[in-house]
């Protein structure tokens, strides 16, 4: 099985702080999944705005542009 990105610890406090009384462990890897794949998305659209900048280094500004495409 693979390494996880994102803590399942994060993941159930994620979901516990929106409301949530309990959580099961399929919600928490179902989660992690899913917010990995959009994780994996904005930084890939982030690193394209750093190289067509010129930089190697990936800055906040690019993350947040990415994000709101």
């Amino acid at each position: 099985m693979g390494e996880r990105a994102l803590p399942l610890a994060a993941m159930e406090k994620i979901l516990k702080n929106a409301g949530a009384e309990r959580v099961s462990d399929n919600a928490k890897v179902a989660l992690e999944s899913v917010l990995g794949d959009i994780a994996e998305g904005i930084a890939s659209k982030a690193i394209k705005f750093a190289v067509h900048a010129g930089r190697k280094t990936v800055k906040a500004g690019d993350i947040k542009l990415a994000a709101k495409q």
